[in-house]
């Protein structure tokens, strides 16, 4: 009778329950793999063999099968192979069976002299055997910290096949000296303080981290949207426990984990350069991995001179900024992926850089090509679009603020919004928010909206870029302490985009 002893598959950021039989039989000596495993799977043949043997214990000289069930879900890595030596080994009885294997699991992979390795993934693999009721996990000695953030799930670390064999046995485990279990991430030294002047860009930043809404800054070289953008993680509110888990398990999955055993509670900020391809940024590959945006999930994704990146690539953004999921196709595999981040873009007004000073000499038709570039549907989808003019340098009395400062007004209009929508999934920012819970939650009276009905006269916004204005304005009453959207806070929004309006004029508009 085949034995059957239980490892883990990955979808998407997602562990799933594999069940390894393993079978021997009258016949030619060999080994079949099915269970649709990739190569790395398939491969585990000479691993096995060299590490029983190394072991010591007897590879039999018999037909052996492995069956990774479910046999319709595709499984990539060679995390498999400790679970398969020891159902051979069962299966053999080499080894006697121990009373709670059906609540064991195995993870990792062997060296030919059955050391075993780490593995990436491990911590939504651990998640799902807490949710299935899985309550014993062998696991690769580097891997022990990551599977720990889970409570509720026996560990035990294993170096190598006999120490998970005599653990299986039932003997004790010698103790890890391991390092205490914690968060991850230094602290920043990064602050706002360091901004000198930019009052208003700094007013529309804060707005935006506030709501979770997007912001382009448009300004000449050196004017500081760089410097503001990577400042924008101190200000955003810490991560809950469950956002805390979905980001370390991405950077699980992708073996970008940097101190194992410690759990993420630093929002990701992630600023890829401008030739990156539509694949790192979305996700892609062979097994469709996750990519830049899912790296930015619960955080910031800054685009750096954003003008500059391929417009296809830009253009992949749509859909998941707003699903905040993005769902990858290969032949090899489909996986979703949580893509729920801030998009922060900063871009120079024309090709020289320099539009509205004596410096540029950009022709309007150089101007409006250049920001062609960007297509009007990522435009539309940037809630606050703000030039960034320079400062003077040598001024003595430039005005500034401390992220500490910032960041108490962020939290206060975070709590209000988490307040509000407690009780709807999905919904933690009112950047957010769907048309229905919009007509829901940002009543306007009739002299707000006559306000936004003339906006539309004169400039043609779409229905995308009102319900955006609407949003904004619930914002900015939010960090006003305001529970009804009155005309001064649509005024302000309705001023937060000035590309739009710009290029209203560039192209010779004359509504109105």
């Amino acid at each position: 009778m085949a034995s059957i002893v239980y490892s883990f598959a990955l979808q998407g950021i997602d562990g799933q329950v594999v069940e390894v039989e393993t079978d021997t039989m009258v016949g030619m000596s060999s080994v079949s793999i099915v269970g649709l495993g990739d190569k790395a799977v398939k491969e585990a043949r000479e691993r096995l063999e060299a590490a029983m043997l190394s072991s010591g214990f007897v590879f039999p000289v018999v037909k052996v099968v492995f069956n990774l069930a479910p046999s319709d879900m595709k499984k990539t890595g060679t995390h498999y192979d400790l679970a398969m030596a020891i159902g051979l080994l069962l299966r053999s009885n080499q080894i006697p069976e121990p009373k709670d294997l059906n609540q064991t699991a195995f993870i990792g992979e062997l060296s030919l002299n059955a050391n075993i390795r780490g593995s990436s993934g491990v911590l939504p693999m651990v998640l799902k055997a807490k949710e299935v009721g899985i309550k014993k996990i062998l696991l690769p000695v580097e891997n022990v910290q990551e599977a720990r953030l889970v409570k509720g799930v026996e560990i035990y670390g294993c170096r190598d096949l006999r120490e998970a064999v005599g653990i299986l046995g039932g003997k004790v485990p010698e103790k890890l000296p391991l390092s205490e279990i914690g968060i991850s991430g230094q602290q920043s030294t990064l602050d706002f303080i360091d901004v000198k002047g930019q009052e208003i860009i700094l007013d529309y930043m804060v707005i935006a981290a506030a709501g979770g809404h997007n912001l382009l800054m448009i300004g000449p070289p050196g004017c500081g949207k760089s410097m503001i953008a990577k400042r924008i993680p101190t200000i955003l509110p810490e991560m809950s426990e469950k956002e805390s888990l979905e980001v370390t398990k991405i950077y699980s999955i992708a073996s970008m984990l940097h101190e194992k055993g410690t759990l993420i509670t630093k929002r990701p900020f992630r600023a890829p350069h401008h030739n990156a391809s539509t694949n790192s940024l979305i996700g892609g590959g062979p097994f469709a991995k996750p990519g830049e945006i899912s790296f930015a999930h619960n955080g910031v994704l800054f685009l750096d001179e954003i003008a500059e990146f391929s417009r296809k690539t830009l253009d992949a953004l749509r859909q998941p900024l707003e699903d905040q999921m993005v769902t990858i196709t290969r032949v090899l595999g489909l996986n979703s992926y949580p893509a729920n981040f801030m998009l922060v873009g900063a871009m120079n007004p024309c090709p020289c850089g320099y539009f509205g000073s004596e410096k540029c000499r950009c022709t309007d038709y150089e101007i409006i090509k250049y920001r062609q570039r960007l297509s009007g549907p990522i435009i539309d989808r940037m809630d606050i679009q703000k030039y960034v003019n320079n400062v003077n340098f040598f001024s003595s009395d430039l005005p500034s603020k401390s992220s500490a400062e910032l960041k108490v007004r962020v939290d206060y209009a975070r709590k209000i919004q988490e307040k509000r929508y407690k009780h709807i999934s999905g919904i933690s920012s009112n950047a957010q928010l769907t048309a229905s819970l919009i007509t829901q939650f940002c009543p306007l009276d009739s002299e707000t909206t006559s306000l936004l009905q003339k906006a539309y006269d004169r400039f043609k916004y779409s229905g995308r870029s009102l319900h955006k204005f609407i949003k904004v304005a619930r914002t900015i009453a939010d960090l006003e302490g305001e529970k009804e959207i009155t005309s001064n806070h649509m005024r302000v929004s309705l001023q937060s985009r000035d590309l739009d309006k710009d290029a209203f004029h560039l192209f010779g508009g004359s509504h109105g």
